[in-house]
């Protein structure tokens, strides 16, 4: 033997990476039933062709995730207004406002009332008094409502 350096000397020893044990498992059933199985790529480490191992259909499952969301917000408490107008008024008034004052509003009587959960506007609707109490309503529920629920 002689003693030639093959240059490889200042280079860390390459290993090679341990194959999961169902690899092994596999490929030592195969061997002792005599047959060949294809193992993929990405099973044993390796770069080679194999297939690909087909993913589950999730639609389903993404259906029921967002039901069972719904279902868990329904006990969630929101605060609700209804909003007959709106108006703008200077500090001195305001405070020159006494028992009787008027206030003006910028809606008509008998335009419909928002409807609003969290100070989000979610509808639209109508002033009624039912039994000696106020009432809305709903006439209208608002664009994007329904569909934010949805994507929910």
């Amino acid at each position: 033997m002689s003693d030639e350096k093959t240059g490889n000397e200042n280079q860390p020893e390459m290993k090679t990476a341990r194959q999961p044990a169902a690899v092994e498992a596999a490929k030592d059933a195969a061997a002792a039933e005599g047959t060949k199985q294809e193992i993929p790529a990405e099973a044993n480490g390796s770069e080679g062709a194999g297939d690909i191992p087909a993913l589950p259909d999730f639609t389903g499952m993404l259906e029921q995730a967002a039901a069972g969301s719904i279902e868990l917000l329904k006990d969630v408490e929101l605060t609700v207004k209804i909003e007959l107008g709106r108006c703008e008024m200077a500090v001195n008034d305001i405070l020159t406002l006494t028992s009787g004052s008027v206030v003006e509003l910028d809606k008509l009587a008998g335009d419909p009332v928002d409807v609003l959960a969290n100070e989000q506007l979610i509808a639209r609707g109508e002033v009624l008094v039912l039994n000696d109490n106020f009432c809305v309503r709903i006439n209208e529920i608002i664009a994007g409502v329904t569909e934010r629920v949805a994507r929910a």
